[in-house]
């Protein structure tokens, strides 16, 4: 089964557990489903709870957080992780401080978005923003991969009841959904890879490719929670091996990387190095954008040139 039909099932089920659970967003009713199908038949189903609505992301998260606050419980699909930063002022400045200006409510609200490029959709629909989400208070940033328990990441993310912002790397709707990532191999690794969402998948076959040619062992760490940031789970791999590799889609600077690297101050003998997206704007050629992207041949490049250091 494929990601985006794995994350269908799960939002299918917790709308047929959860009798005051809406979904909202645009272009999401049947026959079209929403622009990767991922609300696809969910409205004929539930034909009062799935809600299209104008194309003003702020009005639909605002809208949704007030929905929320009076105890229902929302889904929003913003169309494109792009669009999100539209949304930058209901998340950082209303759904992140109302648990706490107003005590007595909680908000169980999902913002779901597909996010990234590889799909040679250019500068302004192949981002990934993910980072400047993280680290608001009050807002929980989770990233899936095709590895994930889609339903438990769904569901506890909405009996949490706060609000809760998943990314979806749209590269993942096509590919086959896994069960049963092994985080540790049974080696001591040679070196430590770490990513998230979309670039698992080329990390670990980078990874796969480089221990048959070359025997180095790297071993593959998919994160999952991306804010909160874990920092002490990124310290206890530093016991099993002392090189770490990056990766990840986001322009380099003030991100995930610079958040694992911190993880590691104090660790003696740690040597690191990354592989991000470009600091520019994605282009609009397919081919020089996934060039641009984290791929194997640049992650290969890192791990030889880590292994040697």
């Amino acid at each position: 089964m494929r990601v985006v039909e794995k994350i269908n099932g799960a939002i299918t089920k917790l709308m047929e557990e959860h009798k005051d659970l809406y979904i909202l967003g645009e272009d999401i009713l049947d026959p079209y489903g929403g622009a990767f199908k991922v609300t696809k038949g969910i409205s004929t189903k539930f034909p009062k709870r799935v809600m299209t609505t104008p194309i003003s992301e702020p009005s639909i998260v605002g809208f949704s957080s007030g929905m929320a606050m009076t105890g229902k419980k929302v889904i929003v699909e913003i169309m494109f992780g792009d669009f999100l930063a539209l949304t930058f002022d209901q998340i950082i400045n209303q759904i992140s401080k109302f648990m706490w200006i107003y005590n007595d409510i909680s908000m169980p609200l999902i913002i779901r978005t597909p996010m990234g490029g590889g799909r040679g959709y250019g500068a302004t629909h192949s981002q990934s923003i993910e980072k400047h989400f993280c680290g608001i208070s009050g807002v929980k940033v989770l990233t899936i991969n095709q590895y994930s328990n889609f339903y438990k990441i769904y569901s506890e993310a909405l009996n949490s009841r706060k609000p809760t912002i998943i990314i979806e790397n749209k590269v993942l709707y096509g590919k086959k959904a896994i069960d049963n990532y092994r985080n540790y191999s049974k080696q001591i690794p040679d070196i430590i890879c770490i990513t998230y969402g979309g670039s698992l998948d080329v990390c670990v076959e980078s990874a796969n490719e480089i221990n048959e040619i070359e025997e180095i062992n790297t071993e593959v760490i998919p994160i999952e929670t991306m804010s909160p940031f874990d920092h002490k789970m990124i310290k206890e791999l530093s016991k099993r091996c002392k090189k770490f590799l990056f990766v990840e889609e986001s322009g380099s600077g003030w991100g995930f990387s610079e958040m694992c690297k911190s993880s590691l101050i104090g660790v003696d003998g740690i040597k690191f190095s990354s592989v991000s997206g470009p600091n520019h704007p994605i282009p609009s050629s397919k081919d020089w954008e996934v060039n641009l992207l984290p791929n194997k041949p640049r992650i290969y490049k890192e791990i030889i040139n880590l292994f040697n250091s």
